[in-house]
C-alpha cells in the first residue's frame, strides 16, 4: 500500500490508491491515446515534470499496467499497456464523456495550452480529405508571445502527421490565423470553423480544398460529438 493507503479491503478503494493519484489518468490518456516512448508521453502532459512522470511510469509498471521494452532505436524505451492496463481504457474513456457532459464549456476554456492542443490535433486529424500529396498548414495564434504563436503540421497521407514549433522550412498550403480559445473550442466540439470564419475570429489564406474541407480533416477530440448536458 501507498503511503496515503484508504485501508480499505473495497476493490474501489484498492483501484483508487493506484488510479487517483495526481496526472495518473491523465498519464492513462496518453498511454491508451498510443504514445509509448517518455517524449511523446511529456508532449502530452506538457505541465508535468520529468521527473514526476518517471515516478508515475515506474508506479504503474510496478502495478502491471505498463510494461517498459527496448525500442526499436538504441536506447530508447517504449511503454507498452499491458492486458491489464487495457482494460483500463473504457474508464478513461467514461471519465472524458463525463466531463465532456457535465462540465461547464466555460470552465474547461479557462485552460488553454497551445502545446496539448496541438499535439492532439496531430493525434487525431482525418488525412482522408486532404490531398494526396503533402501538405504543410501552419497555424498562427496573435495573441501568443512569438515561442508560442506559430505550429505546424506537415501532413503525408501515406505516412504521418508531424508537428512542428520551429518553420520546417516547407512551404505552406494554407495558413490559418485564429485565437487559441477559439481554436480549442473547435476541437472540443463547441464551435465550428464555419461560425468561427464569419464572425471573423478565424482566418484561412490559401489552398482552397484545404480551406474548404477544414472542418472534416481538422483532428477534433474524440469526445468532441458528446452533447453538452451541463448548463
Amino acid at each position: 500500500m501507498t503511503i496515503g493507503s484508504y485501508k480499505q479491503f473495497c476493490p474501489v478503494a484498492m483501484a483508487a490508491e493506484i488510479l487517483c493519484t495526481r496526472w495518473t489518468v491523465v498519464l492513462l490518456r496518453e498511454l491508451i491515446a498510443g504514445s509509448t516512448r517518455f517524449n511523446e508521453l511529456r508532449r502530452g502532459v506538457p505541465r508535468m515534470s520529468p521527473a514526476l512522470l518517471s515516478r508515475r511510469l515506474k508506479e504503474l509498471e510496478v502495478a502491471g499496467i505498463v510494461t517498459r521494452e527496448s525500442g526499436s532505436e538504441r536506447g530508447v524505451f517504449e511503454y507498452q499497456l499491458t492486458a491489464a492496463g487495457r482494460e483500463l481504457g473504457p474508464i478513461v474513456e467514461a471519465f472524458g464523456l463525463w466531463g465532456q457532459r457535465r462540465i461547464d464549456s466555460h470552465l474547461s476554456l479557462q485552460h488553454l495550452d497551445v502545446q496539448l492542443l496541438m499535439w492532439d490535433m496531430r493525434r487525431n486529424l482525418n488525412t482522408t480529405p486532404m490531398p494526396k500529396q503533402r501538405s504543410v498548414v501552419q497555424f498562427s495564434y496573435p495573441e501568443l508571445p512569438p515561442t508560442q504563436r506559430s505550429w505546424w503540421l506537415i501532413v503525408d497521407p501515406k505516412e504521418s502527421v508531424d508537428l512542428c514549433s520551429i518553420d520546417p522550412g516547407f512551404d505552406v498550403d494554407l495558413y490559418v490565423s485564429v485565437d487559441l480559445r477559439t481554436m480549442t473550442a473547435i476541437w472540443m466540439g463547441l464551435d465550428t470553423v464555419r461560425a468561427a470564419i464569419a464572425n471573423r475570429r478565424m482566418m484561412l489564406t490559401g489552398n482552397r480544398q484545404l480551406a474548404t474541407a477544414m472542418q472534416s480533416w481538422l483532428g477534433l477530440s474524440p469526445f468532441a460529438k458528446e452533447q453538452k448536458l451541463a448548463s
